[in-house]
């Protein structure tokens, strides 16, 4: 499970947004000012920082300044409102690896959010559950060794269960988190690629042990 720390000075949003991931299956740490925020980066280490670029005591400029000073390498979203001006350079050279504009829906935050962390894995991953092996860094799945074709809808979907094992999932959160926010598909979408899984990935579709129907809610995945 990410970590991610947000540092922002309005209380509604900051809740609404630790609320929103949580929801996701990340664990949010909410800090209401940038120099308690900076501390909090610091003891905290966690996997991915959304800073406001304003802030009391701090501002995130500084916040991502000192934190790159001191090589600490954690990801980091600028978060901006709208009407500043966000120059990229100055991003970059501040070591921020993204920023979103006030007023921001949650699947665009969220698709921010996967690719930055995708983008920052430190290593290399594989996971695997019965037959089947996935290679996180060369985004391939393999059945006992043998390469299957899958769609990206496909791949995303089953990274997406893969970081949310056990756990009933809507198809709503899964709309958000795998198709993301300039995508508008229907639940059917969700329930014609989970049977494209089973079909690959299940050694009955029929009789699925891995991707399980939650009837009244979802979805589960069972490694």
């Amino acid at each position: 499970m990410n970590t991610i720390l947000v540092i922002d000075d309005d209380e509604s949003l900051r809740d609404t947004i630790g609320l929103m991931l949580e929801q996701e299956g990340f664990r949010p740490l909410l800090a209401a000012d940038g120099k308690a925020g900076y501390e909090r980066a610091l003891a905290a280490k966690p996997d991915l920082i959304l800073v406001d670029l304003r802030l009391p005591g701090m501002s995130g400029v500084e916040i991502s300044k000192q934190l790159r000073a001191g090589n600490v390498n954690t990801p980091i979203i600028v978060l901006s409102a709208v009407g500043e001006e966000v120059d990229k350079v100055l991003l970059l050279e501040i070591g921020a690896d993204d920023y979103v504009v006030k007023p921001f829906g949650a699947r665009e935050l969220l698709a921010r959010i996967r690719a930055v962390l995708r983008r920052t894995s430190p290593e290399r991953k594989v996971a695997q559950f019965g037959e089947i092996l996935i290679d996180f860094e060369r985004r391939v799945v393999t059945r006992n060794n043998d390469p299957l074709k899958m769609t990206p809808a496909e791949y995303n979907l089953l990274t997406y269960f893969l970081s949310n094992p056990d756990r009933p999932l809507t198809r709503d959160m899964i709309l958000n988190s795998v198709w993301g926010y300039e995508s508008f598909p229907n639940t059917r979408t969700v329930d014609a690629h989970v049977v494209k899984l089973r079909q690959k990935l299940e050694s009955d579709p029929n009789s699925p042990k891995h991707f399980l129907t939650v009837h009244g809610v979802g979805y589960r995945f069972l490694p």
